[in-house]
């Protein structure tokens, strides 16, 4: 089969949808030496993800009003069976068959935490692309039941394939995390959030309960805040800003993936508090680098994190400092977690994600 992914999420935005175009595809390369795969990359992009596929420019920009016909029209020369869309929206045409992946709906569920042009695009896309699409792949179960739930998509139509950890996501030995605690001017224990500051992510709540946990003990390790910026980025700051912690909180924005793990390997906890997530990467690799977990209860959180660490209410920032307190006074607490994560992580692989993924391609052979 003559096999379309698209890649040009992966010059637009960084982050989870770049990961996964970029895992998935390098895993497909190995797993599959049968069909002919295409990787069609914006016109502006000049990284090629794998050099065993072939690779083609797209005029189309992502996210454009007239997508769905544009892209229809420079895809058919290729003459595809398969065009996978990686940012959910299929064009009109342009293959036999299309597959969509659909990471969530937090557009749906949370309209109030996009912006209107945002609220706007999503809103008009999403219900065709369910319906246009003859398969949909989603990241998990939960964003699978929130599908047919709230879309109306029959169960049979999806397929859940859950995502994969990086490699470079693993324990560090004391004198490496040593160096990096030096050159990153680390904290000896600290807190970390990792994420796009953006308001469905709950720094809010967790400022407040940081900010409870201060009162009662201000000599709190600091909490480190990294990613990002979101929208309505202004607005969390000052708000964070009037609760007058000062110094104990640090931003640290765009940080490289090789601090990024140094960073996992210091924090006392990873705390992910999201009001909703399609999977929370986050999570996952701060397993992989035995860092205990405290995230929500909500959406897809539970099933990735399993039994390990601690499960809080987003909306209840007590339970938030409750899990802070333990793992910060609690060593063996967060040793115990920290090595049951580490074996909970080498469960999800990006090779299952393309053996699944290859089993859908296949069932439209």
């Amino acid at each position: 089969m003559k096999i379309g992914i698209d890649a040009r999420m992966t010059y637009y935005r960084r982050g989870g949808i770049s990961t996964y175009i970029t895992q998935l595809s390098a895993a497909l390369a190995t797993l599959d030496t049968v069909n002919q795969y295409t990787l069609f990359h914006s016109r502006k992009s000049r990284d090629t993800l794998v050099t065993r596929f072939r690779r083609a420019s797209l005029w189309t920009p992502s996210h454009h009003r007239l997508e769905r016909l544009t892209l229809s029209l420079e895809l058919l020369p290729f003459n595809l069976n398969i065009f996978h869309a990686t940012d959910f929206i299929p064009p009109i045409y342009g293959a036999r068959h299309h597959i969509a992946t659909v990471y969530d709906l937090t557009f749906l569920h949370y309209p109030d935490f996009l912006t209107d042009e945002s609220r706007r695009y999503y809103n008009d896309q999403i219900e065709y692309a369910v319906r246009h699409a003859d398969h949909i792949l989603t990241i998990s179960e939960s964003s699978r039941k929130d599908i047919m739930a709230m879309l109306g998509v029959p169960s049979e139509k999806i397929t859940v394939h859950l995502l994969g950890v990086d490699d470079s996501f693993q324990p560090l030995s004391a004198a490496q995390m040593a160096s990096y605690r030096q050159a990153l001017a680390l904290p000896d224990q600290y807190f970390l959030f990792v994420g796009t500051f953006e308001p469905r992510k709950n720094l809010i709540g967790l400022a407040h309960a940081y900010r409870a946990l201060l009162d009662q003990y201000p000599n709190a390790p600091p909490l480190l805040i990294v990613g990002s910026q979101g929208w309505n980025f202004e607005d969390t700051q000052q708000q964070m800003n009037q609760l007058a912690m000062g110094e104990h909180v640090q931003w640290r924005e765009n940080v490289p993936q090789d601090a990024l793990v140094a960073l996992y390997n210091g924090a006392l906890a990873l705390i992910l508090p999201s009001f909703y997530e399609g999977f929370g990467f986050p999570a996952l690799e701060a397993m992989a680098c035995g860092t205990p977990t405290i995230v929500s209860n909500s959406s897809s959180l539970p099933e990735v994190v399993g039994t390990v660490g601690t499960l809080i209410l987003p909306d209840e920032p007590a339970t938030i400092t409750e899990a802070m307190l333990r793992a910060w006074q609690d060593e063996s607490w967060r040793t115990a977690q920290g090595e049951a994560g580490k074996i909970r992580a080498k469960t999800f692989t990006w090779d299952k994600t393309a053996q699944i993924t290859l089993s859908v391609y296949r069932s439209f052979s």
